[in-house]
């Protein structure tokens, strides 16, 4: 059991230890040498993080509340410990009821990953999802007082993807997959299994089951219209919302997706929200009469960030936080009829209440805490946050304070973290641009510390002062190796306003990347970095950005660890599951409006100035960036640069980020031993670490 009660939990043991990986791709131990440590407290030693410790952080996931507020289920994510020697694998969770804070009991047996937790509308059993041995995916129970859990309802020969209760939890509304193309089947088991990109499309299914009927008995389908990745029902049981584009393409779920009002009863729809931009959260209110709705203002809005007010009647839509310097990013209707919402403001956040008709009623500063979701019901507020020192924990609004609740990872009172905060610096063309930083532990050595620039994606995301360590995150496991981190919120970054977002638009790698750099001289020069020991690494468009730093900016930077990145602006395109949404929000331009233009913002372009040792790393089975792009670069270098350190690795069964435990540790050891041998010590031409 990897979590136990949080009325008892359980001890461990933190080994600390480098693994790899032989010839052979098997994974081995070695020892590493102990650090010296200095006592902070009568029964625990301090000492640095490392990346074993990484392999096992353990964090909330999915949070829901009873109607009556009395319960909050939660989930608790991790994956499994493969520097203890187990089993690979992929994120599972397990599920806990707490009453209290620091009292909860866990509620399934070990081998129950659940997903899509609920409680049932009159309290009495906590809901989820989960396929056993002999069933697809379907909805499960089990009562909140005791008792074991029991398949609730399911469709045959798919699995169910979400589902809402009817007020009176006499209903299950499930959406499901197409189901099985029978045809398609036995032509694929008479050899004949060609697939026609892009084409074979079949759609989502809506089911709605009533409770008690024997499982034999069919649910009876809704029909619905186009392709549907979401919905909700409202709290009288008679609207529903739908999420729908015009294929599954993901390329349409950025560009295209609209939120359509449907009669239950018929299946009719009654209203669209024809909203121009991306969407992202969708509520209902409490008496059906509006929407809340966080999207983009327009099709080229990098991001879901401004929240609206929808009437359900007529689809009708207004922006009632539009133009602020700041990212609406979850949002959840009280039963007074108020909206909760999580903002965040640069690299902090607040819970902000505003009225029914758009006016703000309060707003509470949560301190170092960085909320990212909200729930609500009954007279509760539960929100997941994290901070500098913890991952994502349950937290309850109470009184004016934000109450932690669940206590996972408490080993982590056993290490010594470097100092972490906000940091802005002036770039070149006068553009305040935030970040955050984290020094190393112990402090800042004289003529400044090596420092590596963690790049985060998008561009369209940002990072906040909150936990900032995972295995493509060097953070605090980097800190602890005598490195400064800084996470740089570039131009195109949210959290800054809808123009901030914008400003990297139509021109690839400026201000953008300059940015990164007047990110390095601001630090050089406040003594924290030093600037010839300055690395970069990133994965998606971070790793563009250390492609970038690699080539043409690569006097700038001494190291490069370069993770499902882009290296040629013109193949990316013809290679990409998202090219208008490419085009919408980042280019401007399509390659063929100006070939020469998407070479000279190319890495490719410039390798014949690369330098900087670069490690570049990608999954095999990445859709939105394709792992050619990481071969073009390594070849360009190994033929052009033949004295530059370079290495590709890719990962089998991996795609745009790692999802295997063992992938994800092998990666966050190359990170470092990287970094560890070619920017610690400023030495670009060392010898390449081993293979393993």
């Amino acid at each position: 059991m990897r979590v136990q009660s949080l009325l008892v939990m359980k001890a461990r043991t933190i080994p600390n230890m480098r693994g790899f990986f032989d010839d052979m791709n098997r994974l081995t131990f070695v020892s590493a040498t102990l650090l010296a440590s200095v006592s902070i407290a009568a029964t625990a030693q301090a000492r640095p993080m490392t990346p074993e410790d990484v392999a096992k952080i353990e964090s909330v996931g999915a949070i829901a509340i009873s109607p009556d507020g009395s319960r909050i289920a939660y989930t608790t994510s991790s994956l499994p410990d493969v520097t203890e020697g187990e089993d690979n694998g992929r994120t599972s969770s397990e599920l806990s009821i707490a009453t209290a804070p620091d009292f909860a009991r866990q509620y399934l047996p070990d081998d129950i990953s659940p997903g899509g937790v609920s409680f049932s509308p009159d309290g009495r059993m906590v809901t989820f999802l989960w396929a056993n041995e002999d069933d697809d995916r379907a909805v499960w129970g089990i009562p909140v007082d005791g008792g074991t859990y029991t398949k609730l309802a399911g469709v045959d020969d798919t699995g169910v993807r979400s589902y809402h209760f009817s007020p009176d939890g006499g209903t299950i509304y499930m959406l499901t997959g197409p189901g099985e193309d029978e045809q398609r089947a036995a032509q694929r088991k008479g050899g004949f299994n060609a697939r026609v990109y892009e084409e074979e499309f079949r759609p989502a299914r809506l089911f709605a089951a009533t409770l008690g009927d024997e499982m034999d008995d069919e649910p009876r389908e809704i029909t619905i219209p186009g392709f549907v990745s979401d919905f909700d029902v409202s709290s009288d049981g008679r609207m529903g919302i739908i999420s729908t584009t015009p294929t599954p393409l993901v390329d349409d779920s950025y560009t295209s997706q609209r939120v359509n009002v449907i009669d239950l009863s018929t299946g009719n729809v009654t209203a669209v929200v024809a909203t121009p931009g991306k969407i992202g959260d969708v509520e209902i209110s409490p008496d059906g009469s509006q929407l809340s709705l966080i999207a983009g203002v327009d099709m080229n809005d990098p991001a879901a960030t401004t929240l609206h007010l929808v009437d359900t009647a007529t689809g009708e839509y207004r922006a009632i936080n539009g133009g602020a310097a700041e990212a609406a990013v979850d949002a959840e209707w009280l039963a007074d009829g108020r909206l909760a919402t999580v903002v965040h403001v640069g690299v902090q956040s607040v819970l902000r209440i505003y009225n029914a008709d758009g006016t703000v009623a309060s707003e509470q500063d949560p301190g170092e805490l960085i909320l990212t979701r909200v729930e609500a019901a009954g007279d509760r507020i539960a929100v997941a946050a994290n901070a500098p020192q913890h991952p994502t924990e349950l937290f309850v609004w109470n009184n004016g304070n934000f109450d932690r609740w669940t206590n996972h990872n408490d080993w982590l009172s056993d290490i010594t973290f470097g100092e972490q905060r906000a940091y802005t610096f002036t770039a070149t063309d006068g553009q305040e641009v935030e970040g955050v930083l984290i020094l190393p532990v112990g402090g800042v050595p004289e003529g400044g510390a090596p420092t590596i620039m963690n790049v985060h994606g998008g561009p369209e995301a940002h990072d906040s002062n909150g936990w900032q360590t995972a295995y493509s995150k060097p953070g605090h496991v980097a800190a602890g190796e005598g490195y400064a981190v800084f996470l740089p919120n570039y131009r195109g970054s949210t959290g800054y306003g809808v123009d901030f977002s914008k400003q990297h638009q139509g021109n690839y790698t400026d201000p953008e990347f300059r940015d990164i750099v007047d990110a390095k001289n601001a630090l050089a020069a406040d003594g924290i970095t030093d600037a010839d020991r300055t690395g970069i690494t990133g994965g998606s468009y971070g790793g563009y950005a250390s492609a970038w730093g690699a080539t043409y900016h690569s006097e700038e930077y001494a190291a490069s660890v370069m993770f499902v990145g882009i290296s040629d602006q013109t193949s990316k395109f013809g290679t990409t599951d998202i090219p208008y949404e490419m085009y919408n929000v980042h280019s401007r331009a399509w390659p063929w409006d100006d070939w020469q233009k998407m070479l000279e913002v190319s890495p490719i372009y410039y390798t014949d100035r690369a330098t900087t040792p670069i490690l570049i790393m990608h999954g095999e089975d990445d859709t939105r960036v394709d792992p050619s792009q990481s071969m073009e670069l390594y070849r360009f270098l190994r033929v052009r640069q033949p004295d530059t350190p370079v290495r590709l690795v890719f990962y089998p069964g991996e795609g745009h980020g790692n999802r295997l435990a063992a992938s994800r540790y092998d990666y966050n050891l190359r990170m470092m031993e990287w970094f560890d041998t070619y920017l610690k010590t400023g030495d670009r031409t060392a010898e390449l670490p081993g293979p393993r």
